[in-house]
């Protein structure tokens, strides 16, 4: 029995996502989305039209899954430094199944300052998190998890920063320790 084509987009998506984050956009060829997907050019066009529509989606997947992680992460019953802690060490731990860095920086670096679909994608996605942090960290400057004097906006902006540029060093080679001075660093603020 044949596999829906819904699983066959969804799995050609992931394929094409882990391409597109280890390479950029430019960077990977129809051939290397074919090699990555399983697919043929012509099975790549039919069902997603063009290269950029499979990045678009792709893009979305990638965002989809780590504000699903991010979210849960930030609704979970633990103090802000331990969910700030989790966050971070997420980071410096790394996933050895996954491309190094992360997509939406790349994105942000690659397309973002020539495409404005894209950017306005990605701020979109920017605000859902910096909305979701700083909510967390509202309520715990609420609970009195925080100084007086903290603003949760400005955190969030600056947790936000933290996780982006962690991932750029990372990428550019960071040694665990290297990883683990930022994060430890970055957790004093909370």
């Amino acid at each position: 029995m044949a596999r829906p084509r819904k699983f066959e987009e969804e799995r050609a998506v992931e394929a094409a996502m882990r391409a597109f984050w280890d390479a950029g956009y430019e960077a990977t060829s129809t051939q290397d989305l074919c090699e990555a997907t399983g697919l043929g050019r012509s099975s790549i066009y039919n069902t997603f039209a063009s290269k950029r529509e499979l990045y678009d989606r792709a893009l979305r997947h990638y965002m989809t899954r780590k504000n699903a992680g991010l979210f849960e992460l930030l609704e979970r019953d633990l103090p802000i430094r331990e969910k700030v802690r989790v966050l971070l060490w997420q980071i410096v731990d790394g996933d050895d199944d996954e491309p190094t860095g992360c997509f939406v920086v790349n994105s942000m670096v690659e397309l973002a300052p020539h495409d404005p679909e894209v950017a306005a994608c990605l701020q979109r996605d920017q605000e859902r998190r910096l909305e979701a942090l700083r909510a967390a960290i509202g309520l715990a400057h609420h609970r009195g998890e925080l100084g007086q004097d903290t603003d949760p906006a400005t955190l969030a902006h600056f947790l936000v920063a933290t996780v982006s540029g962690m991932r750029v060093v990372a990428r550019g080679g960071a040694d665990r320790s290297a990883l683990e001075a930022i994060a430890t660093t970055a957790l004093t603020a909370f």
